[in-house]
């Protein structure tokens, strides 16, 4: 099968300008359900986006458009059902995906409850996957890291595979890992083999021939870049990297097209 590849954390004009150096697939920057129940879809004429607004203000929460309609991803962090599913049906249309939010170990998320929080939390993910899947005709997915032991990450993926979700992201670090500690691909495999679903491999992946490197280790359908592709989007490029000056212009020329600012 060919290798998917796929970006993380992206605003508009990085996710335009990672998917023309080849990203297959984008994810959006993850976004509080909190946050997002209260925006309210506008179209923007003078852009040729899909803007969703908080109520209230000018501020867009999140900003796409019909040409990354079937590759962007919205990532939502939650820890109730009902609030996803809220937030999911503002959005679900103009994406090509949903995807829960489940390895975030950043204070604010897991304080909330959400991101890795959820982790030891089965029976609430289960809540919040199946409420979507049942709700949504758009794509579910999650995201996850590494529990403890083997034996507990394979035992989780195998109770979100029963949710019914067609894919599952597995970051190869667990939540008291620090990004300079080395993904463990070994382990990311041992998923790959326990389920029947496309995994979506992460962790250590800052060259484009890394992408086939874990690819091999894991056995996984896909492969996903978060701090690799940040630094320099043209990472999914197969010519190779362009120059990280002409790599910088071409994203600044993107953020003012796009008025990101």
């Amino acid at each position: 099968a060919p290798l998917l590849a796929v970006l993380v954390k992206g605003t508009l004009p990085f996710r335009l300008l990672a998917a023309e150096y080849g990203a297959d697939i984008t994810y959006g920057e993850e976004i509080i359900d909190h946050k997002f129940v209260n925006c309210q879809r506008v179209i923007n004429e003078s852009l040729g986006t899909t803007d969703f607004v908080e109520r209230g203000t000018d501020s867009v929460v999140f900003r796409t458009c019909p040409q990354e309609r079937d590759k962007v991803v919205f990532q939502i962090g939650t820890s109730d059902a009902v609030r996803a599913l809220k937030a999911a049906e503002i959005v679900c249309n103009d994406v090509a995906a949903i995807d829960i939010n489940m390895g975030c170990p950043k204070a604010f998320s897991v304080s909330g409850g959400m991101g890795s929080a959820l982790l030891s939390k089965p029976e609430l993910i289960h809540d919040i996957l199946t409420t979507l899947r049942r709700n949504l005709n758009t794509p579910v997915t999650c995201k996850i890291r590494l529990l403890n032991t083997r034996q507990d990450t394979v035992e989780l993926a195998r109770r979100i595979e029963k949710c019914g979700v067609p894919a599952l992201a597995v970051h190869g670090r667990k939540v008291k890992d620090r990004p300079r500690d080395p993904a463990k691909w070994d382990e990311i495999a041992d998923v790959v083999s326990a389920l029947s679903i496309p995994v979506i491999a992460n962790g250590n992946v800052f060259e484009y021939e890394d992408f086939k490197r874990i690819k091999d280790a894991t056995g996984a359908t896909s492969v996903m870049a978060a701090r690799g592709a940040l630094w320099n989007a043209s990472i999914f490029s197969a010519k190779g990297k362009v120059p990280w000056e002409d790599f910088k212009t071409e994203y600044v020329r993107k953020t003012i097209l796009w008025d990101n600012d």
